[in-house]
Order: structure tokens, then sequence, then C-alpha cells
């Protein structure tokens, strides 16, 4: 990528697949923005970049590259896939862009903390290719918790086989109430149908996987509209 390619990509401002760093955020800080975009379409960091568009590069693309991929493999689990590209932008300075493409093998987590070090994380890591800590996404320019439906969604879409469910009047009741208002949470149709949020929520994502209802993932609460 040249200068004047990175200065039109960073014109445009962080949003759902960019995101600007002035240099590599200590352990699960940068793991859990290379999650949330493996986790979601992918995306870009732009390390060497301030919040506000300025390109500032780093002094010492090695040393961040290092940094980065410790924090990868010791805190995201399954590990995410991810390359580097230096672009100069001043003497001795690099811009460094990390690309990372959506996940084929979703959901990452996120590893909270190591044992005994970075030998001990990776341990743990390997240990536990689900994750034990929380999974992230991106909504809009911020990387977020995902919900359980999230994450539930995540871990079935790989998988082939159709969805069968009984469309009784639970259903019915939901997809009037779509009809009339748009969108419905978990919450808000476990109290619509009188049913338990585990309930609730295994209803949605069924719905979702056979393509009558589309998730969408929010800073406050995920929530559900139809997909037609």
């Amino acid at each position: 990528m040249t200068l004047r390619e990175l200065k039109q990509i960073v014109s445009l401002g962080e949003g759902i697949s960019l995101e600007f760093k002035r240099k590599v955020p200590r352990d699960t800080r940068i793991a859990k923005e290379l999650i949330a975009l493996a986790n979601t379409h992918g995306g870009r960091i732009l390390l060497g970049v301030d919040d506000d568009g300025t390109i500032t590069g780093v002094d010492d693309a090695a040393e961040e590259e290092f940094v980065l991929r410790r924090a990868v493999q010791a805190h995201c689990a399954p590990v995410v896939e991810y390359t580097t590209e230096r672009i100069p932008v001043a003497d001795r300075r690099d811009v460094l862009l990390v690309t990372v493409p959506e996940s084929t093998t979703k959901p990452h987590h996120l590893v909270p903390g190591a044992k005994n070090g970075q030998a001990a994380a990776a341990e743990t890591v390997a240990e536990s290719p689900g994750g034990d800590g929380p999974a992230y996404v991106r909504v809009e320019e911020m990387s977020v918790e995902a919900s359980p439906e999230s994450v539930r969604m995540m871990r079935e879409e790989s998988e082939k086989e159709g969805v069968t469910f009984e469309f009784g009047e639970t259903e019915s009741l939901l997809m009037r109430y779509l009809d009339d208002y748009g969108r419905i949470t978990v919450a808000e149709f476990a109290k619509l149908a009188d049913i338990p949020m585990e309930e609730a929520s295994q209803t949605l994502v069924s719905l979702a996987k056979a393509n009558l209802l589309r998730l969408h993932s929010d800073r406050k609460d995920d929530y559900f509209t139809l997909a037609y």
C-alpha cells in the first residue's frame, strides 16, 4: 500500500471494519480488537494512526509486530489469523497495516490472562480452543461483547443441516409483533410470549438460522427483525 492509498483509507474514518491505534495496546486490548473483526466481517487495524486520523507512524515496527503476535497467541482462542504490512510515512517511521479476514473458525473468545507468563497463556489457549472468556463483535466503530445469541449463531453457521421446528402459536405471536413493531429483543419476546429467557433465545436463534429472522448486534441489546 502506498502513502497516498493510506491517506485515502484514513480519510474514511473508523468504522465497522477499520480501527486506528497509535501503537499496539498491551495484552488483551489489542486481542479484543482482532477477535471482534474476525467474528464479524473482517477488517483492518492501522497502527500508527491517532483516533482523529493523524498519521504519526510507529518508530519500531518490528517491536509492534512482536507485541501483536504475543498478544494474539496468548489471548485469542482459537488464535486469530492476520497479516501485516509496513507502510513508510516518514524517516524511520511506519504505519503497520494489520489485515484480519472474517474467520471460518468463529467464534473467537478472549483469554483474560496468563497463569505464569506467555507460555502458560499459550498453553491455556491450546487447552481451551473454544475459549473461556467473552467473544467480541464489531458494532459501528466499536468492539463490543457478543450476546449469547450472537455466539450461538456463530457456532452454528458452519452446520449444513437444515433447521426444523414447529411453527406454533408462540411463533405466530412473534411474527405479528414484528409486523407491527419491526424489531424485538430476547427480553421483550420472553415477556410477550410469557416464556423463559432461554426458550425465547433458542426460538429466535432457530428462526434466524432458518432465514426467517435477522439478528442485529447492538451496543445495548441485540435485536431481531424479519428477514424479508
